[in-house]
């Protein structure tokens, strides 16, 4: 038998499925190797390299960049997880375990688990082949090369694998749509409650209903990551269709101050958890090198979502009344939430590794990560997310009120809550293009300005509006700026994060900037009331603290990299 031999071709797609043995060790591996045992070519009809002799195991696949290795190990990794795309590479297995082997092959797949191309990569080298390969083990120098003749196994994995990531990207954008794309809307909410139901109460206290959604909303972060590792996402968006429906039909039924804190606070911020989270992450795990672009595609729904609303409920309050108005929005919101559980899928859908033929639970990972405070680069992207987020959302809340009271003053005809769709409008951009910009520039490059801009016009354009054309301005500028900074913090996480740290840091940033997101809007409306009705201290501590995280991102830039101009 020669030494080198082609690799009959594959001839079609195949889902990858592994008859040999999965074990936590490879020490059968291992000793296989050791005891000179050849490994057996692949018939005719094979799809994967073959299996090792009877008694041999292989370690469990490890995906790495999309692609799952076959007898390699990374210690504490999860293929599952949906940021854990980047591994170390193959080469990183320990040669002492294969003390001859001079190849390792692998499969890449799409994202509906079908094989699409098989690689191979030579032992401490970065070099990649396509075609069929197996390592060589002694005494028998047999080993099957790959032929530059061989294509990929079949063009109908790759288009599962879109129309799957479409689907999701789809899925995704409609969850965001109904759910954060609402809650951007709460401004409408907040102007009839302080001129109806709730008109006996503080803006204030009025505005702990918003804060209570954003509070819970990313507070339920890190527990719902948890439940999505280990289950996926369809089991918890269709819980958060659940929960949006028995909010919203709870909200137009609700009396009193504490109903709508229980309906509109709590259950609502959760439903947008339960929904919001498992889509971000799912669509992430279709993605590697335009990730940030699909993830602004996806949360431009919820400023989609922040035009269509506050114009839709203002009509429906005024042709049906406020109950019948929340319960036709919720009916047909919920039956779009249900539609984005049933559409919104992860690359590798199961949930388990088999080991010993009984399936095995995913690695837990932990809800806070003590040693992530110590690295000066997440803590200082952590603070400065904070700052942010104690003025984020304020016009959100109040720039209704304001367009309300700036057209009484000024006489103009027009409707308020058209500021409020402008604001989201300028968000759909904001969230696209610099998280598109930013797969080429830099994440922090883009995320310091996103900030810093926001908080400028706030000083500036909305501080000076004298006519609603001014404030129409900065309703669109300031719904890019921030829009682009809630789209770009989350692959700024992943860029200073191992592999396995990404979602536990992903859950802390969010359950840490809960609690300034809980108490911003309230400290606005206290200074409403304290200063009679006058804006300009509530509009200037909004912008002055978005400026200062502004300041802290700056710095974590120079902390990465310390020239001006580094893609980072």
């Amino acid at each position: 038998m020669s030494d080198v031999e082609k690799c009959a071709e594959p001839s079609s797609a195949n889902a990858i499925t592994g008859s040999s043995d999965f074990d936590d060790n490879y020490a059968s591996a291992s000793a296989a190797a050791a005891a000179n045992v050849a490994f057996p070519q692949p018939s005719a009809s094979s799809h994967l390299p073959p299996a090792l002799p009877s008694g041999s195991r292989f370690y469990p696949p490890t995906v790495v960049n999309d692609d799952i290795c076959l007898g390699t190990r990374v210690p504490s990794f999860n293929p599952y997880h949906p940021y854990h795309e980047k591994a170390p590479p193959v080469a990183s297995y320990p040669p002492a375990h294969f003390p001859n082997t001079s190849v390792m092959s692998w499969v890449s797949i799409g994202s509906d688990g079908d094989a699409a191309t098989i690689h191979s990569c030579a032992s401490g080298s970065s070099s990649i082949a396509t075609g069929w390969h197996m390592a060589s083990a002694p005494p028998s120098s047999t080993a099957c090369a790959g032929s530059s003749s061989i294509a990929p196994i079949s063009t109908l994995a790759t288009l599962r694998a879109r129309s799957r990531a479409g689907l999701s990207v789809f899925g995704a954008f409609l969850a965001l749509f109904c759910t954060f794309g609402l809650m951007n809307s709460f401004g409408t909410f907040h102007a009839y409650y302080s001129r109806h139901q709730l008109g006996h109460l503080t803006p204030s206290k009025i505005s702990w209903i918003g804060s209570l959604q954003l509070w819970v909303f990313f507070f339920s972060g890190g527990f719902i990551g948890r439940v999505f590792d280990s289950y996926g996402p369809t089991g918890l968006m269709l819980a958060g269709s659940a929960c949006y429906a028995l909010s919203m039909v709870a909200t137009a039924f609700s009396m009193q101050y504490l109903h709508y804190m229980m309906s509109q606070g709590l259950f609502f911020g959760l439903s947008v958890g339960l929904l919001f989270y498992p889509s971000l992450a799912s669509v992430s795990t279709h993605f590697t090198k335009y990730r940030a672009t699909a993830l602004g595609i996806v949360a431009a729904g919820s400023s989609v979502g922040g035009v269509v609303y506050p114009i839709i409920l203002q009509r429906l309050f005024q042709s049906h009344g406020f109950r019948t108005g929340v319960l036709i929005c919720g009916l047909a919101s919920s039956v779009a939430c249900l539609i984005a559980a049933l559409t919104v899928k992860v690359a590798i859908a199961s949930p388990t590794h088999v080991m010993n033929g009984k399936p095995k639970a995913r690695v837990q990972r932990k809800l806070f990560d003590l040693k992530s405070i110590t690295d000066k680069r997440f803590a200082l992207l952590v603070v400065g997310s904070c700052f942010v987020a104690l003025g984020l959302f304020t016009p959100f809340f109040y720039i209704v009120e304001f367009a309300h009271k700036l057209s009484s003053k000024t006489l103009e005809p027009f409707n308020p809550y058209y500021v409020l769709a402008i604001l989201n409008a300028g968000g759909i951009i904001g969230r696209v293009a610099p998280a598109y910009l930013s797969d080429t520039l830099g994440h922090y490059n883009l995320l310091f300005p996103a900030a810093f801009l926001s908080g400028l016009s706030c000083v500036t354009l909305w501080l000076c509006s004298k006519s609603i054309a001014v404030l129409l301005g900065f309703a669109a500028v300031y719904g890019f700026t921030s829009g682009a900074f809630v789209s770009l913090i989350t692959p700024c996480v992943v860029q200073i994060s191992e592999g396995r740290e990404i979602g536990t840091r992903i859950g802390m940033l969010y359950t840490v900037i809960s609690i300034p997101s809980l108490v911003g809007g309230p400290i606005a409306g206290a200074m409403l009331t304290h200063e009679r009705g006058s804006y300009r201290g509530m509009i200037v501590f909004s912008g002055a603290t978005v400026m200062l995280g502004s300041l802290f991102i700056l710095v974590d830039k120079f902390v990465l990299d310390r020239r001006v101009l580094a893609r980072v």
